[in-house]
């Protein structure tokens, strides 16, 4: 791990393998870079991979706030730090949503986007109704606070549902993409989910004015697939690929279909 010191003091740790165009991977709501473990090893020999931890999450740092354009400030003052230019960024999940609040801010360092299982709003309400309702997400705040091993537990178990995973691959997984990492605290994550449950997104879709690849798994049952093909719809330069048979994390259980989706879009 490295480590970048941001202008307020506090250390962003991040991953880094390979050298070429910057290729930055994001991670999702209550995991860390250790969940991108296969994919900096696979993709070093063309790219330059970073993958950071999100403040509060990983070794990074916590501060005072959680919401989307906090966590995109410091990966944005991290960007200018390392001085990144012509990048990709790939987002998923929570991270595809760090992306659309970063992407207007740092459009200059951006060449292309990928968001992967990700959505504008993570719940649904007024014209909204590709997401999970706010009551099963005010729900899940609240099994946090009642017993927070289990519910990070079950909400990592529920990316895979309905996927046939074999259960060594399922340990594999588990090791280095949790038991590698660390979780965040359970205030992090309770208000990094507060973040979730209010925000809403969808302005910020057509300013992402550059080639786009929206991966989303057609199992998907916490970011749902409507979702991803809203995002499809409304980016300018958008290519769409829903995978049959697949939840949450593609990329952790179709690693080389995934990865190849990947180069083939960023060459």
């Amino acid at each position: 791990m490295r480590q970048f010191v941001l202008a307020d003091g506090r250390r962003l740790h991040y991953r880094e393998a390979g050298h070429g165009q910057p290729l930055i991977l994001l991670h999702g709501w209550a995991m860390s870079s250790a969940v991108f473990t296969e994919a900096l090893t696979e993709l070093a020999d063309e790219f330059h991979v970073l993958a950071p931890d999100l403040r509060g999450h990983g070794a990074s740092e916590g501060a005072d706030g959680y919401a989307f354009a906090d966590f995109a400030a410091d990966i944005g003052e991290w960007l200018d730090g390392l001085d990144l230019r012509q990048a990709a960024v790939v987002g998923w999940s929570m991270g595809g949503q760090v992306l659309l609040e970063l992407f207007a801010a740092q459009r200059a360092r951006l060449a292309k986007v990928v968001l992967m299982g990700s959505t504008p709003r993570f719940t649904a309400g007024g014209d909204w109704a590709a997401a999970l309702p706010v009551g099963q997400v005010r729900a899940m705040a609240r099994d946090l606070k009642n017993n927070y091993l289990k519910t990070m537990g079950d909400f990592f178990a529920l990316q895979f549902a309905g996927e046939a995973v074999e259960r060594q691959r399922y340990r594999q997984i588990v090791d280095f993409a949790v038991h590698a990492g660390r979780l965040p605290e359970p205030a992090v994550a309770l208000a990094a989910l507060e973040s979730l449950r209010r925000a809403d997104l969808r302005e910020k879709a057509g300013a992402i004015d550059c080639p786009a690849l929206v991966v989303h798994g057609a199992l998907d049952r916490i970011t749902l697939p409507a979702a991803g093909r809203w995002l499809a719809d409304h980016l300018p330069q958008a290519r769409r690929e829903i995978l049959p048979e697949v939840g949450h994390a593609p990329f952790l259980t179709r690693p080389a279909q995934v990865f190849g989706l990947w180069r083939e879009f960023l060459r």
